[in-house]
């Protein structure tokens, strides 16, 4: 069963752009997308989900609380925070849930090194 990845944005554009440098980053790992809080824990709910990508400004919930959220359901989940609101306080929140803190506008190397970085999790978990 392939990884499946998780991108909650409220933005569309956002969500494609995310989903584009991860195919070409991992093609063989399945993309889900979400556009808030309440749609992600939605689909967590429906279907296996191994990794998530968050933005941080949301409605509703922001990516931090959803990250708080997802650590509680999936203690072992790889989470990243992505948000082009980079303060000292954000990444240390981020941190706090245990969630890795990426900076918009997204990379690929900073985004390979998350998804490596996941992996390397995922299969420890499995073993």
């Amino acid at each position: 069963m392939p990884t499946s990845v998780l991108i909650v944005d409220d933005s569309k554009l956002a969500r494609l752009v995310v989903a584009k440098l991860l195919r070409q980053l991992r093609p063989d790992w399945e993309v889900v997308e979400a556009a808030n809080a309440d749609l992600a824990m939605s689909v967590i709910g429906d279907r296996p989900v191994d990794v998530a990508l968050l933005d941080f400004n949301m409605p509703g919930k922001d990516g931090l609380e959803l990250a708080a959220d997802l650590r509680a359901a999936k203690p072992n989940m790889p989470i990243a925070v992505v948000s082009a609101n980079i303060q000292d306080e954000i990444i240390a929140r981020a941190r706090s849930v245990d969630a890795t803190f990426l900076a918009k506008p997204l990379t690929e190397e900073a985004l390979a090194g998350f998804l490596s970085g996941a992996a390397l999790r995922l299969r420890r978990a499995a073993s």
